[in-house]
């Protein structure tokens, strides 16, 4: 199993729990073999505290997690690294893109990427960390809510995800995007730092024509926004081969 650090060895690999403040609109990590800088609004604590003021913000659950830089993200952009020749030149979705990196690193690997977030302001950020970042071509980003997808049926060779599901209900759903947009023989890579919503995501796959299996696994030095390390796997979900 890989550790991953989220700044560089010769830093500590440990970034201070707490940011100053002139670090609250961005974050710097290195993945892939580079820095990059993600540009956000402010942090989570303060959205949090800005979004109470006015209730009708829960409405219909947008809640700011996308401000914020997940330790899956940081795995998920390492396996991304690995699949390098497998990426390349294909069409790749972000499902849940949030700050932009894993959409980012995919492009910036060569996949031809759409970048996807159910809140405008995760894909104006990361839009602005693309060019922030020098990555061109960048990928495309769109707003959508993957209860409703708006994509050409079949029309994905692959799809990525990183910490996309925190509670049951969104296995539903999120299984009925991968069915309309993975094209036949495309994969899926979930990340997730070993939620108990996966034991029914996979159970679900398995009653539902899919199969997954874990394919790698890395361990994540402590970010800002948690206290100890974290060990992330990344699932690898497919159709199950169809039987005589």
């Amino acid at each position: 199993m890989e550790r991953i650090f989220a700044s560089p060895p010769d830093s500590g690999g440990v970034p201070q729990a707490a940011e100053a403040p002139e670090e609250r609109g961005r974050i710097g990590v290195t993945a892939c073999g580079r820095r990059w800088e993600l540009l956000r609004a402010a942090n989570l604590e303060e959205l949090w505290e800005a979004m109470t003021e006015d209730p009708r913000n829960f409405e219909d659950e947008r809640l700011p997690y996308w401000t914020e830089l997940w330790p899956s993200s940081l795995v998920l952009a390492r396996w991304l690294e690995l699949r390098r020749e497998e990426i390349v030149g294909r069409r790749c979705l972000d499902l849940g893109c949030g700050l932009g990196l894993t959409a980012l690193v995919g492009a910036w690997l060569g996949a031809r990427v759409l970048g996807l977030d159910y809140e405008m302001d995760a894909v104006r950020f990361a839009a602005r960390n693309a060019a922030h970042n020098g990555v061109r071509p960048g990928p495309l980003w769109a707003v959508m809510d993957w209860r409703q997808p708006a994509l050409r049926q079949g029309g994905i060779d692959r799809i990525w995800g990183g910490d996309i599901m925190y509670e049951k209900r969104f296995v539903a759903p999120v299984m009925r995007f991968l069915e309309h947009t993975l094209s036949p023989g495309g994969v899926a890579w979930v990340a997730e730092p070993g939620r108990s919503v996966y034991d029914a995501f996979l159970q679900a796959l398995h009653g539902g024509g899919w199969q997954g299996r874990r394919v790698f696994s890395a361990e994540v030095e402590p970010l800002y926004a948690q206290p100890v390390p974290v060990t992330v796997h990344v699932w690898e979900i497919s159709r199950r081969a169809a039987t005589c």
